[in-house]
């Protein structure tokens, strides 16, 4: 309805100039907003008060010149009233909220999507999780918002690809091969200290485990840095496949892996430290090669190479994003936990300095969950040792319930998980209380199956007996839907649908509670299933763009 509003006021204020009401060098395009007070109307626009100083005019003037010159051939406007300075607020007909509704129907499933991405090549990475350890609760919120954004850009006309980079190189790597080593050679009866640095949990010595009943005492007398060295990468690649099958339950499917040794080795890390280099943004010291981040904002120059030669992980990111760009993405996003906030600027700096303008990339900060039961905090799990596992959260509460609660907050902000409130199938769970709202619905039809009542053609005869106030306000919050999912996809915040979804729902158990849905009057009792049938069709798009689940039964 913004659109169709605003197209009004853009047609008034060009035939205002043509006419010589106003003085403009160009129409501007309105901006429309619904106003805080609903007495206020539908919409409401300021265009008369951004335009007082370019028409040399007072904003009431101007808006009193706009609402002269506006045409309605549709009968969309019921009325316009200048307020305050200059604002022009638009109460909109029934009808017109009504014709609305059929548009929406007739849109199906393809109603919240639009052009905005144009097409556009966008790599999404997300979760990236080193593969030392199962996944955690934060890797799960950073899954849940990568994969929302992706679907969320996807409706919004991007083209999109989903990856996953594997840190499977460097020192951490080392660190699980000596972890898994120690726990090995204790399993084959030698007593040996565990290193200082090394991985806690269960896990390790499920790997130790696996690896000595695969292969038994063959690395017993080994040299140990041939012994760590294929046991990092053994362990790594199993820890991969329990990231993936953890993922897989989580309902989060990516389209490429790239793996950090794999890039190492084909020599991409190297090319892109050395267009750095050649583009003069490098210096030596100490044996080291440092790039000058300082240049471009930066507290300190940063190294890439370190002075014994071997790469640092920044060298490898820089050149990781750099040939993510030569695959031809137009953009990248990344989603980084918060704690790597300082690491935004860097990265960017390296790709600005290898002449990539900043603003095709973007990152999407996810800050911690604190995992509570009824308000306290759980414990650290055994066979993790330092952290919540993302599959027993899974496991306890599904995957739908984790999803919603991972986006219920805007990413950059920190999210308390209560695994009681997330089992309780009460109204207080926002998750229940949104699907119930789509099972409700369906309940809905079934009962008008039972007595033989069906919906009516969606035109506006069928529609014609909606007209109160509950009926009207569901229309309105439906008409919300596409902008929502265009805002969502411009901004990379999947939050703006959940919070979307549950008011929808909230108005529709306003509505369920105060307006019987099946009754004997067939012509509104076909309007209403028309009209909640839009309900649940829009409540279903909300959730499958966040990854969640619409039941038909609950």
């Amino acid at each position: 309805m913004k659109e169709r509003l605003r197209t009004l006021v853009r047609d008034a204020l060009q035939r205002a100039v043509e006419s010589g009401e106003l003085s403009l060098d160009s129409i501007p395009e309105p901006h429309l907003e619904v106003p805080r007070e609903q007495g206020h109307g539908d919409l409401a626009t300021n265009v008369a008060m951004s335009l007082a100083k370019s028409a040399r005019c007072a904003p009431r003037q101007i808006a009193e010149k706009i609402v002269a010159a506006i045409e309605d051939p549709e009968g969309l406007i019921e009325r316009s009233e200048i307020a305050g300075p200059g604002f022009i607020n638009f109460a909109l007909t029934p009808a017109a909220w009504r014709t609305r509704l059929r548009d929406i129907i007739s849109a199906g499933d393809s109603y919240g999507s639009c052009d905005v991405g144009a097409g556009e090549r966008v790599q999404v990475e997300f979760v990236s999780a080193n593969p030392t350890g199962p996944l955690h609760i934060g890797h799960g919120r950073g899954a849940a918002t990568g994969d929302a954004i992706a679907r969320i850009l996807d409706a919004a006309g991007y083209s999109v690809e989903r990856e996953y980079y594997v840190n499977d190189a460097g020192g951490q790597m080392r660190v699980l091969g000596r972890s898994v080593r120690a726990r090995y050679l204790e399993l084959c009866g030698c007593d040996v200290e565990f290193p200082e640095d090394g991985y806690p949990g269960d896990y390790v010595n499920d790997l130790a485990g696996e690896l000595r009943e695969s292969e038994g005492d063959a690395w017993l007398e080994r040299d140990e840095d041939d012994t760590v060295a294929y046991m990092s990468r053994w362990a790594g690649e199993r820890m991969l496949d329990r990231i993936r099958a953890d993922l897989s339950v989580f309902g989060i499917e990516f389209d490429h892996f790239t793996s950090e040794r794999a890039i190492r080795d084909d020599g991409t890390v190297i090319a892109g430290i050395e267009a750095l280099e050649q583009a003069g943004h490098c210096y030596r010291e100490d044996g080291a090669l440092l790039f000058r981040s300082t240049a471009f904002g930066d507290d300190k120059d940063r190294a890439v190479v370190k002075g014994d030669g071997e790469l640092t992980y920044f060298g490898s990111d820089i050149a990781y994003h750099r040939s993510k760009l030569e695959r031809g993405f137009e953009r990248i996003v990344d989603v980084w936990g918060a704690d790597h906030h300082g690491y935004v600027k860097r990265v960017r700096s390296a790709l600005e300095a290898l002449g990539q303008p900043a603003e095709r990339f973007r990152v999407v900060l996810v800050q911690i969950v604190n995992l509570t039961r009824d308000g306290v905090p759980v414990r650290m799990g055994k066979r993790t040792g330092t952290f919540v596992a993302l599959s027993d959260v899974i496991e306890e509460v599904g995957p739908d319930l984790a999803r919603f609660f991972f986006l219920m907050r805007k990413s950059d902000a920190q999210l308390d998980f209560d695994l009681e409130l997330a089992r309780r199938q009460t109204a207080e769970n926002p998750v229940f209380y949104v699907q119930y709202a789509h099972t409700r619905i369906a309940g809905i039809f079934r009962q008008a199956e039972e007595r033989g009542v069906g919906a009516a053609v969606p035109d506006s005869d069928g529609l014609a007996p909606l007209s109160n106030e509950d009926e009207i306000g569901l229309i309105k919050v439906l008409d919300e839907f596409p902008e929502t999912v265009e805002s969502a996809a411009l901004s990379y915040e999947p939050h703006r649908v959940v919070f979307y979804a549950q008011r929808l729902a909230g108005e529709f158990h306003r509505f369920y509670t105060r307006n019987k849905c099946v009754t004997d009057d067939l012509e509104l009792t076909g309007a209403r299933l028309l009209l909640v049938g839009a309900v649940k069709q829009v409540i279903g798009r909300a959730l499958t763009l966040v990854g969640v689940s619409a039941p038909e039964r609950m």
